[in-house]
């Protein structure tokens, strides 16, 4: 049975059990601090869960993308050595929502796997929760036992610790006992052998968990305690590379066709061969493995960095980079070409990597072109540190220094170390690194209380599109102590005018006013998990009465105005540039706004100017802002709306237009785009390949920006004089400096024709080396070119000449080549040592190097110095 079948197989057997079929969450997480990624089926369905919000249906079923490399749940180390964990990866899974429990979810389970996919019952084990004798005092689950036993023999149902069947998504949360059902795929005569029973949960790779039953019905609160939730859920996850590989009759995930078609490809490019040596192997599964995760991550917006979810998806990549480097010799970059097959094979269920393909190759070739070139001066580096290593141990703390400072991995560091003869300390390595993660744990560090709920059945809305003020109930609160923040409190209201950070705009500031007099500062909006968080750094007086809630208006304003301007840019980008261009990412601020976009080209100046203008005559239009808040999402997109890529949209949306401008949005905007009232460009550059960075200001801050221009134009007037042509002005001052420049440098010519003269002279003989030190007054370029006329007249030369150029020190050596060659000699390396005396350094070739420094004091010593390199 193909891949594309057994997904489809499963999700048109739970339609018929009334499940709605959703289409997978972008893996990339927003609105969830808890997160990255979506590392497992339920995440995208945290708000039900926690009761932040209520489903479209109670029984929900979906094929979810979901990455594994942090955290909790990580799994990156294992990927490539063992042929069933991966980075990427897709859950089936079916969901109750206060419906069904788990005689449904265990029948359910049984039905698909024995009867509709044909899975020998044989072959099958599962696992039930022990119960726990510690503080929680668990017992086991015996309700789950006996709904086993009338589907599997007893003594294939084994009995789980709280490590493998109590499944949590975390330190607070729901969380109950899970039922796993594990295949034993192994030939007839290794289970003779050794009995399946045995091996389960051992990490044997033929006898792997297919399907995690979890029956949602605790909530762990921060004190560590449980409480029984007032709804039961069901939540299940099966990996469907997994499945493939069990109902495809092979060993391993990646002999199934779900990854078969790259690999084929990646052994057609590196002319390697899959399956007869087991490196190539371990890095063909590496590399098959992380393009997926990179690539379904570029496609949901998430693009690599060095920070955050950005610094894990380039970490995925650079891991596959060098297994390609290391094991299958490739110097070039490969990978991003993996892309098309990639789109081939999966485009069909997830369209966004088909069309973002394009996207993907180019951010894809740009990494590996650059983390290559960072292979290569590693590989230098590397070179230098052992030769500088007295024993044969590198130091632990220099192969880290070479990993966080220069990304070169330790495995490739301690690779080449044993080529070389040598070892690692990898003690000294874990030590470093152990300190960087205390380092950041502690300066992250944060403890967060559980919600105290103060009304169960208010609704908590937004109306600030509406207005900025309101009368609010406070609904639930909580602290949060942060090593870094300090105390704060958040706060949830039944309803609240402030809007949340989202969509690329900040969140709103304001005020809180108590019936007392009491004032509140809210400090930031955010949303979490569908809840509306008020940050603060006090917690109100009286949590029972009525409050005013005020947004600070020129905070709001400026941002929508802002907000607004992002939306007239994306329309002019696309007027001007071509309709390929779309939004990959922005930021909101009342000060300014940014908006990444994807283009493969810099944008010309004309073009700026074009953009620029295309703005400011929407603004001049003074367009009204016609608002959809419930329009459904087809007719959203039938009607023009654009919806942006990595966004996750209900089936009924908010449509925004001014004029031609049309797309999905959430965010706060001006009344009619006059209220903008101008739009000024900063910068444009280059953040990726194939992506293009505009920052731009509007309103206030662009009043401010020609006030500053303004002031300086005064003052360059008044440094020319004040001239009536200020222009001319300038342009007759450059021309006069380009002829005073010009004099300068003939008499500097002249000045070191005669100084040569004189300097041949001072050559004296050291053991048969013509020697020269001495300090000049030229400054480099003249030194530079005073060496090789010296140096063309004489052979076995070996200048030093030092100058002080305005309060800074220069050392320059010239060795001649047959110097370097006989004697061993290298002007790089001397003028980096002699570098000491001027408290600077410096470099260069064997022949010819340069050094500077902050203490011309020091030139006489670093002259003096230099004879010792002769004897």
């Amino acid at each position: 049975m193909k891949s594309k079948d057994i997904r489809a197989k499963f999700l048109n057997f739970f339609k018929g059990k009334e499940h709605l079929i959703v289409p997978s969450a972008p893996m990339v997480v927003k609105n969830d601090p808890t997160l990255m990624f979506v590392n497992s089926g339920m995440a995208p369905f945290k708000e039900y869960f926690l009761g932040n919000a209520v489903p479209k249906q109670n029984r929900i079923a979906d094929t979810q993308k979901c990455l594994r490399v942090s955290g909790k749940h990580n799994d990156l180390e294992e990927v490539g050595y063992d042929t069933y964990h991966h980075t990427l990866f897709e859950m089936l899974g079916n969901w109750s929502f206060g419906d069904y429990f788990k005689k449904e979810a265990i029948a359910w389970a049984w039905e698909l796997l024995t009867k509709e996919y044909g899975i020998d019952k044989d072959m099958l084990y599962v696992t039930v929760f022990e119960g726990s004798d510690d503080d929680d005092k668990l017992e086991m689950d015996n309700e789950a036992f006996d709904i086993w036993k009338q589907y599997i023999d007893e003594d294939r149902i084994l009995k789980g610790n709280k490590k493998d069947n109590f499944w949590e998504m975390g330190e607070q949360g729901p969380c109950g006992p899970c039922s796993e059902i594990h295949v034993d795929i192994r030939s007839a005569e290794e289970k003779a052998k050794v009995n399946g029973r045995d091996l389960v949960n051992m990490d044997h790779p033929q006898v792997v968990e297919i399907w995690n039953l979890v029956f949602m019905q605790y909530n762990r609160k921060a004190n560590g305690s449980l409480e029984v939730l007032p709804n039961k859920h069901i939540d299940t996850g099966m990996g469907f590379e997994r499945l493939c590989m069990v109902l495809q009759g092979v060993q391993s995930n990646y002999d199934t066709d779900v990854f078969t078609p790259i690999i084929r490809e990646i052994e057609t490019i590196t002319s390697s061969k899959y399956g007869e040596d087991e490196k190539i192997d371990v890095a063909i599964r590496v590399i098959s493995d992380h393009v997926r995760a990179v690539a379904f991550s570029i496609a949901d917006g998430q693009l690599p960095s060095n920070t955050g979810a950005g610094y894990v998806i380039r970490r995925i990549l650079r891991r596959a980079i060098r297994y390609s480097f290391t094991f299958l010799n490739q110097k070039e970059p490969f990978i991003y070409k993996l892309a098309d097959t990639l789109g081939n094979q999966m485009g069909e269920a997830f369209p966004e990597i088909k069309s973002q393909e394009r996207l993907i190759e180019n951010v894809i070739k740009e990494e590996e072109q650059s983390f290559l070139r960072t292979l290569d001066q590693g590989l230098l580096l590397l070179d230098k540190v052992i030769e500088n290593t007295t024993s044969k141990t590198v130091d632990g703390s220099r192969a880290f220094e070479l990993y966080d400072t220069y990304g070169f991995p330790l495995d490739l560091t301690q690779l080449i170390a044993r080529e070389k003869g040598y070892e690692v300390d990898e003690a000294g390595f874990d030590s470093e690194m152990q300190k960087q993660k205390d380092r950041s744990r502690n300066a992250s560090a944060t403890e967060t209380s559980d919600w105290v709920i103060l009304r169960e059945d208010d609704t908590e809305e937004f109306i600030g599109y509406d207005t900025l003020t309101a009368d609010v109930k406070l609904t639930r609160y909580r602290k949060v102590v942060s090593k870094k923040d300090g105390d704060q409190y958040q706060l949830v209201f039944n309803l609240t005018p402030f809007y949340p950070e989202g969509g690329g705009q900040v969140g709103d500031k304001g005020l809180i006013e108590v019936p007392n007099g009491d004032i509140v500062y809210i400090t930031d909006t955010k949303k979490e998990n569908n809840l509306i968080i008020h940050i603060t750094k006090q917690l109100p007086s009286h949590l029972e009465d009525t409050f005013k809630a005020v947004v600070n208006d020129e905070h709001r304003r400026l941002s929508a105005s802002n907000h607004t301007a992002t939306h007239l840019l994306h329309q002019a980008l696309r007027t001007i540039l071509g309709t390929h261009v779309e939004q990959k990412g922005s930021l909101v601020k009342p000060k300014s706004l940014r908006f990444d976009f994807s283009h493969f080209s810099k944008v010309d100046a004309d073009q700026l100017q074009q953009i620029e203008d295309f703005v400011n005559a929407r603004i001049r239009e003074n367009l009204p802002l016609e608002e959809q808040r419930n329009i459904p999402m087809q007719k959203a997109l039938d009607e023009g709306a654009i919806a942006l890529f990595g966004e996750k949209y209900g089936d009924s949306v908010r449509a925004i237009r001014f004029g031609q401008s049309m797309e999905l949005c959430g965010g706060t905007h001006v009344k009619q785009t006059g209220d903008v009232w101008h739009f000024k460009i900063k910068s444009e550059s280059a953040i990726a390949s194939g992506i293009r960075r505009i920052e731009a200001i509007t309103n206030v801050a662009v009043g401010e920006y020609f006030e500053n221009v303004d002031k300086q134009y005064e003052a360059v007037k008044q440094v020319l004089k004040n001239p009536a042509e200020p222009v001319k002005a300038l342009q007759n001052l450059q021309e006069e400096n380009a002829s005073l420049k010009k004099q300068i440098e003939a008499l500097l010519k002249d000045k070191a024709k005669n100084l040569k003269g004189d300097l041949k002279n001072e050559i004296t003989d050291v053991n048969g080396i013509q020697y020269l030190a001495k300090k000049v007054d030229l400054d480099a370029k003249g030194i530079k070119d005073l060496c090789f006329e010296l140096g063309n007249q004489s052979n076995n030369l070996f200048l030093l000449f030092g100058a002080d150029n305005n309060g800074k020190a220069i050392l320059s050596c010239y060795i001649s080549k047959e110097l370097v060659a006989s004697n061993g000699l290298n002007a790089g390396t001397i003028v980096r040592e002699l570098g000491k005396f001027i408290q600077g350094g410096g470099g260069g070739q064997p022949f010819f190097a340069t050094a500077g420094g902050k203490n011309p004091a020091g030139i006489e010593e670093a002259l003096k110095a230099s004879e010792d390199y002769l004897k």
